[in-house]
């Protein structure tokens, strides 16, 4: 605990003993006792009050604590111990709390800066040597291992370097660099180990820009105004008013000291921080973790959405999308083939085959004879069979087949990354690997909308195309594409002048933007700790919709905040026109305005509670949600069979054609279509209920009645074949209805996965769209 958080609780604990001491004092019947308590724990209210007047005032601030002080003082002057002495809890309390809920975290760099190394490898005479990389000079040559952080700008000496350059640049799949490219600091190598000359000292690197730009982005920010103190001015004003009119037409101080003592503002000092705190608190129950009642309150106030892509609004790792065959190569066994090759290799590419391939339960192999060759690929023996995976040319692929031509126009259209497979020395097929979509990440954006967010923008270090690719499928306002962590510290402020703003992100390159923000949000759980530390707000779980559930907290939190604000000083309005009158005594008033701070606090204590726009399934619901999410994860992959028949039909063997057929027509009917009754007879009613309208998922169903329609048909074109040659007619029918089938089945498991199995707790895994 902080020095202040420590006197804090200490005024707290000595304000309740005192009050408490002079209680039971007084029912002893030591009068004398309780009133030297009683005044004691006055006048340490007037000595805490006091300065945080002078603080309030140091600020440029007029607070709600110049009421209490005079309250007290007028307590003091008329020997009004008891009433001073509970004004003094209030106070000590309403403090207790707002140190807990209110003020802006204090932004760290300690996390980022451990993100660098502190030493490289120098390349001295024929050994290497350790450094502090304070010590490296310009024309120095290190040595990057894999994994290794690249500790100051330079230049490739030899070879190819993999590297992961996300943190940067927000690019999700790693970049290759050759010989005389330059290499930046703060990105990963993602290969094998390579060697670097230095053109800039630690200083003057890339990442020690980026830490600058932190620094700067968080002088910048100006603090948000607490709640309290922006009802202190009118309801100060109104208080002294109405005390010094008590006082002059009746003669009376007691009457005025009694206003000021019904007028202490303890709902603004108990009622909105006990709200804010059941917000924060509510917020950490689902995994968001919110620096402060400061950055629930701009939270809830603001309007401006800016995400970045990579890692954020994506799913921030590269997944098997897509996997194209020549003739005679199967898909699945083409992935086992070259996910048990790539079990031997650091690459971050070949860790997202062998993550696809164990996420489909292939069975992996142990290679043998294996080995890499930087910028080109892994060549092994898996059983009986020579794999190569790696480029085209390391692979075999020659010419322009048909399969070939296809993967590189995906790769180009999709902005995916192509690696090739090649079997006993012939090129087999490629696997297409992108940065797939958070299935949460729509949805989330839709609920921020109705939540009051007015404009959504995506930044993003990104390629422009790919970046149009994803925020047209999500309904961004705007784009900044290719933006370095600078650039992006620019397209906050100016979107801050547009409104209150919200920047999301996950890595290295957004701290800045996250610090320049009214309110940086960080996804803490598979993002870079800077972000984490610049944030206000960390998602300590990955996923995303989390922060629309924050949101709609912070907005009901900061609601209720309001109405116990209003409800109490209304209250208190009453019950000072009653003081005015003379028809309260001051200590009579200081129990009144207790009976008035408990009310205001337990409607404040509403706040604990969900509101009607929060969605949650139950815990049957979670285990129905997640159960399908699995069955989805089975079935996605599948589904290419019907596209890859199609495909056959009229280009190979009529015979060969007809087998994938009948192969995608039983995937139809025995997998497909009872997963889709099950999910009638169970999923839709369940998310009924959870969205309280019994038509919500009538479309998902109107999906599935076609879904079977199709099979249905397809099931006639084959009957009327049955054991002989297809027709021109046939082969044109099928490929309809498989077509068809295929595109339908595509959209209708990406909108289940977003609208409904992203509701579940447990985020499920994406399986490819297209394999």
């Amino acid at each position: 605990m902080t020095v202040k958080g420590v006197a804090r609780t200490g005024s707290l604990g000595a304000a309740v003993a005192g009050l408490g001491a002079g209680v039971i004092a007084s029912l002893a019947g030591s009068t004398g006792a309780a009133s030297i308590l009683w005044t004691a724990t006055s006048v340490l209210g007037v000595v805490l009050a006091t300065t945080w007047v002078i603080s309030a005032l140091v600020k440029g601030r007029l607070g709600v604590d110049l009421i209490a002080l005079a309250a007290l003082v007028g307590t003091l002057a008329l020997g009004e111990h008891v009433a001073g002495a509970l004004i003094t809890v209030m106070l000590t309390t309403g403090r207790a709390l707002e140190g807990w809920a209110a003020g802006r975290a204090e932004r760290e760099l300690r996390t980022l800066l451990d993100h660098a190394p502190k030493t490289a490898h120098l390349h001295v005479a024929d050994a290497l040597v350790d450094r502090s990389i304070e010590d490296l000079r310009i024309g120095d040559v290190l040595l990057v291992r894999p994994g290794e952080v690249v500790p100051v700008d330079g230049v490739l000496v030899a070879g190819v370097a993999t590297l992961d350059e996300s943190a940067l640049t927000g690019e999700a799949l790693p970049i290759q660099r050759d010989q005389d490219d330059v290499i930046r600091s703060g990105v990963v190598n993602a290969g094998g180990p390579f060697d670097l000359r230095a053109t800039t000292t630690a200083a003057d690197s890339t990442f020690a820009g980026i830490v600058r730009l932190v620094e700067g982005a968080s002088a910048a920010t100006s603090p948000f105004v607490r709640l309290a103190d922006r009802y202190a001015v009118v309801f100060l004003g109104l208080s002294f008013g109405t005390a010094a009119a008590a006082w002059i037409a009746s003669g009376d101080a007691a009457r005025a000291v009694a206003v000021l003592v019904v007028a202490t503002p303890c709902p603004l000092i108990l009622a909105a921080p006990v709200a804010i705190v059941a917000g924060l608190s509510r917020c950490a129950a689902r995994g968001v973790v919110v620096k402060g009642g400061g950055a629930l309150e701009a939270l809830a106030a603001a309007d401006v959405l800016l995400f970045d892509k990579t890692g954020t609004l994506t799913m921030g790792r590269p997944t098997i999308v897509e996997i194209m065959t020549a003739d005679g190569f199967d898909g699945v066994e083409l992935l086992r083939l070259a996910a048990s090759l790539d079990q031997v290799s650091p690459h971050v590419l070949a860790q997202a085959i062998v993550r696809s391939a164990r996420e489909r339960s292939l069975e992996l192999e142990l290679p043998e004879d294996a080995s890499e060759t930087a910028g080109e690929g892994v060549a092994g023996r898996v059983g009986a069979r020579r794999i190569t995976v790696g480029n085209g040319r390391w692979t075999g692929v020659v010419g322009d087949e048909p399969w070939v031509v296809r993967s590189r126009s995906a790769a180009e259209f999709d902005g995916a990354m192509c690696v090739f497979v090649g079997v006993d020395g012939i090129a087999a097929g490629a696997l297409l690997l992108n940065d797939p979509i958070r299935p949460d990440a729509a949805r989330t954006i839709r609920n921020l909308r109705r939540g009051g967010i007015r404009r959504v923008v995506m930044v993003t270090g990104d390629r422009a195309e790919v970046a149009a690719s994803v925020g047209a499928l999500l309904g961004v306002d705007d784009i900044a594409a290719q933006q370095s962590p600078a650039d992006k510290v620019d397209v906050v402020r100016r979107e801050t002048q547009r409104g209150s703003t919200i920047m999301v992100g996950d890595g290295i390159n957004d701290a800045p933007a996250l610090a320049a923000a009214s309110v940086g949000v960080a996804i803490g759980a598979r993002g870079s700790t800077a972000s984490s530390e610049t944030a206000d707000i960390v998602l300590t779980v990955d996923r995303l919709d989390r922060l629309g559930e924050a949101h709609l907290i912070a907005a009901r939190a900061r609601r209720i905040a309001l109405q116990s604000v209003v409800l109490g000083m209304a209250l208190s309005l009453v019950a000072m026109a009653a003081a005015a009158a003379g028809l309260l005594a001051p200590a009579a008033g200081a129990m009144l305005q207790e009976v008035i701070d408990v009310v205001a606090i337990l409607n404040a204590l509403r706040a604990l509670r969900s509101g009607r726009d929060e969605i949650r399934l139950d815990r049957e619901g979670e285990a129905i949600a997640q159960r399908f999410a699995s069955a989805h994860r089975t079935l996605r992959p599948d589904v290419a069979l019907l596209r890859d028949a199609a495909e056959m039909l009229g280009t190979a063997d009529a015979s060969a054609a007809m087998q994938s057929v009948r192969r995608a027509y039983r995937l139809l009917v025995d997998e497909i279509g009872p997963h889709e009754r099950e999910e009638d007879l169970l999923l839709y009613p369940m998310i009924n209920d959870a969205l309280g309208a019994a038509d919500s998922t009538v479309t998902m169903s109107r999906a599935h009645a076609e879904i079977a329609r199709l099979t249905t048909q397809v099931g006639l074109v084959l009957g009327r074949i049955g054991d002989g040659a297809p027709s021109a007619a046939d082969v044109s029918d099928l490929q309809r209805l498989l077509y068809g089938l295929y595109a339908l089945l595509e959209l209708h498991f990406a909108q289940e996965d977003e609208s409904f199995l992203s509701l579940a707790d447990e985020h499920h895994v994406v399986a490819g769209q297209r394999s």
